[in-house]
């Protein structure tokens, strides 16, 4: 089994996949698998998912969805697939590639140098000699939602949103992922809420010694993202709910 599964949920991806890419990378990651979540698709991207696991049964599995489903539940189906392996560390990763393949080392990584760590989440903080390129309205948007979920999640994080996220399968980590996430927009934020709240319930104050936002080196806005000025909104009034469920 590999040591790490990539998640990567797909919704009329026909256009975007890179099936060439994806194959390059798994040739040179034989420790890692990729599990494609085809989510209700009405275009070709099940038949391209398919071409890939037959192309490398062993690094390629594809989990069809009947229906569309949407990305947090598509990703949710997928992790708990995954976590039926004997993978260390699953995660998902959007795709669109906009943060490289390459990147989930940096990712594993992590992980072996901090044994407390059980999230390692992707940063777009754009730095000199880092190579981000996000839409600047986005940017500057995603900088005032970050900020709100930062005073929400009471830890002090920089990017919540980014598509490229790792998590050590451990007990706790497994458990976020048991009940379907309310929120269609910002699951990733209602997947921290409920990891710090089962932290805490454990009687662990600082939460931050098994989260870590790793800067990523590369990262590219991708044309046809399906998201919309009016998610912004949506993203907004579900932080609330995550907010209120909190208390």
């Amino acid at each position: 089994m590999p040591q790490t599964i990539l998640v990567v949920p797909c919704f009329n991806e026909e256009q975007r996949l890179r099936p060439d890419v994806f194959l390059g990378f798994a040739k040179t990651w034989p420790e890692g698998g990729f599990l494609l979540v085809d989510d209700g698709s009405t275009d070709r991207s099940f038949s391209i998912l398919e071409g890939l696991q037959a192309a490398m049964p062993g690094s390629f599995e594809v989990l069809r969805l009947p229906h569309n489903v949407g990305k947090a539940e598509a990703v949710r189906s997928g992790m708990r697939k995954a976590f039926q392996s004997d993978a260390e560390y699953v995660g998902f990763w959007d795709a669109d590639l906009a943060t490289p393949l390459e990147t989930v080392r940096l990712f594993e990584e992590v992980f072996r140098e901090r044994p407390t760590v059980e999230m390692v989440l992707g940063a777009r903080v754009r730095l000199l000699g880092k190579d981000i390129r996000r839409n600047p309205a986005r940017h500057y948007l995603g900088r005032g939602f970050a900020t709100a979920v930062a005073l929400v999640l009471g830890i002090e994080i920089y990017d919540s949103q980014c598509g490229a996220k790792l998590f050590r399968a451990t007990v706790d980590v497994r458990r976020v992922f048991d009940a379907p996430f309310s929120s269609r927009w910002i699951f990733d934020v209602e997947l921290l809420a409920r990891f710090i709240r089962l932290k805490h319930a454990a009687g662990v104050s600082k939460v931050e010694a098994a989260l870590y936002e790793l800067p990523l080196p590369e990262w590219h806005d991708q044309k046809g993202s399906k998201l919309r000025p009016a998610d912004f909104a949506r993203a907004c009034l579900d932080l609330w709910r995550i907010r209120r469920t909190r208390g």
